[in-house]
């Protein structure tokens, strides 16, 4: 075994360049963005500055052409500064989002489109998810008809995160009829088109936490894209998705553990300094014991996400790591900031304690983007070998 989870040297560079600059945005800064809803283009400017955007990117291209464990260090530093999930999901689809663009695109749309990607120059959203297929994305019902010169999109998309800035859409849509194709997940098609707003309608979605990063459902009725925005071959999207789920759920695992981390601070300075019966409340086990434990899940869930994204820079098999990463991470992130709003008392409740703005977020990493359950369902059938459930 060579995994000990400790970083190099250029590893805890890349952490203290990123805590700096998130520095510059204190508690009070994303407190009032979570008020206004105004996205955090200070903080995603500086991100940018910084080359953050490209982590993972070739050289070729203007990234660093570092890693996932590079890449997760980035957004696990952004999370934990406080910035927790309004700050992470605003850079997060700049990360790994683009790789399909990356691996299977041509030349030009690599050496056009990833160098504006990484600057900010372009903003981009991701269309998946669809209001009557969810998880299941082999029953996508956004078609692509083809047409000279390219394609015509109708159809949803739901939770499109980004949209109302975004000039661009990495979307994926039906291209061959699910009857004429021998299984269900082929015949989709992924496409980099522009993303027009006003022949597509985006409408942001009321939700309970992270309001700065909109989610938005959007319509298409006979969206023109052009033929050369189709990515790789046609009726291979959804393979070309496949290839980023793993650094997806890493992501998301160590964006919900820094979270919890950023959560658990707050707590236990509170513990320390807040006195009632003439002695700090931390010295009471009753708060004391809750907070240890969540920095035992912490611990943990950060090791499996290091070790999973160790494993994919290896070019190992991680899904096993991949998902029990992002299971022990949301799950671990959720229950720091559910001790840490209860450790404040009353003023855990309050906004000024910025805790329970950690926990609104803390549920988008237990729900997105896969439930529980379906990650419970890959390990029992995957790893345990035992029959498929559904």
């Amino acid at each position: 075994m060579n995994f000990i989870g400790e970083p190099t040297e250029d590893q805890l560079a890349i952490k203290d360049a990123v805590e700096r600059t998130c520095a510059q945005f204190t508690d009070e800064y994303w407190h009032d963005i979570d008020v206004s809803g105004e996205w955090p283009e200070e903080f995603t400017k500086a991100m940018a500055d910084g080359g953050w955007l490209g982590v993972a990117m070739p050289e070729s291209v203007g990234g660093a052409g570092l890693g996932l464990t590079e890449a997760s260090i980035v957004m696990h530093t952004v999370a934990r500064s406080g910035a927790g999930f309004s700050g992470a999901s605003a850079i997060h689809l700049n990360i790994f989002g683009p790789k399909p663009l990356e691996i299977f695109g041509s030349d030009e749309q690599r050496n056009v489109h990833l160098p504006k990607i990484i600057s900010g120059e372009q903003k981009m959203c991701f269309a998946v998810t669809e209001p009557n297929s969810g998880l299941d994305t082999s029953n996508l019902e956004s078609r692509a008809v083809k047409v000279d010169g390219g394609y015509m999109l109708s159809g949803r998309k739901i939770w499109t995160t980004g949209a109302q800035r975004a000039d661009k859409i990495l979307i994926i849509a039906r291209t061959t009829p699910k009857e004429d194709v021998a299984k269900p997940y082929l015949g989709l098609s992924l496409f980099y088109t522009d993303f027009d707003k006003v022949k597509a309608g985006a409408k942001p979605i009321p939700k309970m936490g992270r309001k700065a990063v909109e989610c938005n459902m959007l319509y298409f009725d006979d969206y023109f894209i052009p033929q050369e925005d189709l990515i790789g071959e046609e009726g291979q999207g959804f393979k070309y998705l496949l290839h980023g789920l793993n650094p997806e759920r890493v992501l998301f695992a160590v964006e919900a553990i820094g979270l919890g981390q950023a959560a658990l601070a707050k707590a236990t300075q509170y513990a320390r300094e807040r006195t009632v019966f003439g002695r700090p409340i931390g010295q009471n086990q009753g708060i004391a014991h809750p907070l240890a434990k969540c920095w035992a899940e912490l611990e943990a869930a950060e090791l499996m996400s290091y070790k999973a994204a160790s494993k994919f820079d290896q070019k190992l098999d991680c899904g096993a790591e991949a998902n029990a990463a992002k299971y022990l991470g949301a799950e671990a992130g959720f229950k720091a900031c559910e001790t840490a709003v209860l450790a404040h008392g009353g003023m855990g409740y309050a906004r000024e304690y910025h805790v329970e703005r950690y926990m609104r977020e803390a549920m988008i990493a237990r729900i997105a983007p896969v439930s529980r359950e379906m990650i419970l369902n890959y390990i029992a059938e995957r790893v345990l070998e035992l029959p498929k459930s559904y």
